[in-house]
């Protein structure tokens, strides 16, 4: 399966980027917990202009904690520092500010010693669908400002919002890019909810989540799904999940497409438990 999603706005949401890029001093980038490689956009990455880059991973609540911990060191020893984020607690939120005002200080610094009048540091912040910018934005500012949504495309246009006194952020919508080098990549990305559920089949996305957590996780397999570490074949395990949840038709059939649905929300919503869906390379 092919799984692509390059909507008429994100083009134009790469182009006002490039024209924006000159106003901002630094880039926020925000990429999932849960795939922090998938889910950077490497048509960015070429347009950034070799602007410093500071990196957020979002829902770090849904993420296993050390493959986080792991990922955070591999930005830093790439010269990108880099935060975990739980939107819901404040010394998150307070560490993300801090972040962005130590990077905003060089240039600060460097705008006071040409005479210029001190203001405050400006940041584009930039990241794929659904990764959790306008939720972000509307808890650095402290108010609602940015839409927001469980689902990809909420964002569709660009605006500067002020957080405090301490910098000013200019709002992107989310952008993905024309094709996936790595289908694997489309897989993680599809798995966590960046492309719409309408455009994929989702039963090889439940497939590839469950033949994940086989290889991964086989502790979540047989707790929350009763499946032993020995079973392979996945129309056995789709119907042994399908009847454990009650995922039937009449006559007691299993329905696959309810199965699939429940896999990928449990999935979602962190009632698998912390998940990551890839390691950093240092430990791949």
């Amino acid at each position: 399966m092919t799984i692509q999603w390059f909507p008429g706005h994100m083009a134009k949401a790469k182009r006002e980027v490039q024209e924006k890029l000159k106003l901002v001093d630094f880039v926020i980038e925000l990429v999932d917990a849960r795939v922090p490689e998938s889910s950077q956009n490497p048509m960015l990455q070429q347009v950034l202009q070799g602007k410093p880059v500071m990196r957020v991973l979002m829902k770090k609540d849904l993420a296993d904690f050390e493959k986080t911990t792991k990922w955070i060191d591999h930005f830093k020893r790439e010269n990108t520092p880099a935060v975990a984020v739980n939107v819901q607690e404040k010394q998150d939120i307070q560490q993300v500010i801090n972040l962005a005002k130590e990077m905003g200080r060089e240039k600060m610094k460097k705008l006071e010693k040409k005479g210029v009048r001190p203001r405050p540091a400006r940041a584009m912040i930039i990241g794929i669908p659904n990764v959790g910018k306008s939720t972000l934005i509307n808890r650095l500012a402290n108010k609602k400002i940015a839409k927001t949504g469980d689902r990809p495309g909420v964002t569709t246009s660009q605006q500067w919002i002020k957080v405090k006194k301490d910098f000013e952020l200019l709002d992107t919508p989310g952008i993905l890019w024309p094709k996936f080098e790595d289908q694997l990549v489309g897989y993680r990305l599809a798995a966590i909810g960046t492309i719409k559920d309408q455009l994929l089949p989702m039963d090889d996305i439940a497939v590839f989540i469950l033949r994940f957590l086989g290889e991964n996780y086989p502790e979540i397999m047989e707790n929350r799904f009763k499946i032993s570490r020995n079973q392979e074949d996945m129309e056995e395990i789709f119907s042994d999940i399908g009847k454990a949840r009650g995922a039937l038709e009449s006559g007691g059939k299993v329905n696959f497409d309810k199965t699939a649905d429940i896999v990928i929300r449990d999935l979602r919503t962190g009632k698998l438990g912390r998940i990551t869906l890839e390691d950093p390379p240092s430990i791949s």
